[in-house]
């Protein structure tokens, strides 16, 4: 734990704890309404081939933990810390273009 604390420049141990079960809501959360936001569009288990459905399933998952990501860190109060790490994850995913680009003071 001390290597996390380290790298991610946190100063306890309750807001390692609070960042790590952001994580665990957040990834159950995500996976909890891909299923119904499927059922939305008329894709479900029974309707379309497992070979089809997961993968999808997956793919979905994806942009709604990123943003239940930084919901989640603001209701507990660590915005700072997952906005940052959102930044982080987005542009090694290749997705850095997504971001507003930093205006350099004259």
């Amino acid at each position: 734990m001390a290597n996390f604390k380290e790298r991610w420049n946190i100063k306890s141990n309750w807001q390692l704890f609070v960042i790590i079960l952001v994580f665990a809501i957040t990834g159950s959360s995500a996976a909890y309404l891909s299923k119904p936001i499927l059922l939305t569009f008329g894709i479900s288990k029974d309707s379309v081939s497992a070979w089809e459905y997961y993968p999808l399933y997956i793919l979905l998952i994806f942009p709604i933990y990123q943003v239940l990501l930084v919901a989640y860190g603001f209701i507990f109060g660590q915005f700072t810390f997952f906005w940052a790490f959102e930044k982080k994850m987005l542009k090694s995913c290749g997705l850095g273009f997504l971001l507003p680009k930093k205006e350099n003071p004259k």
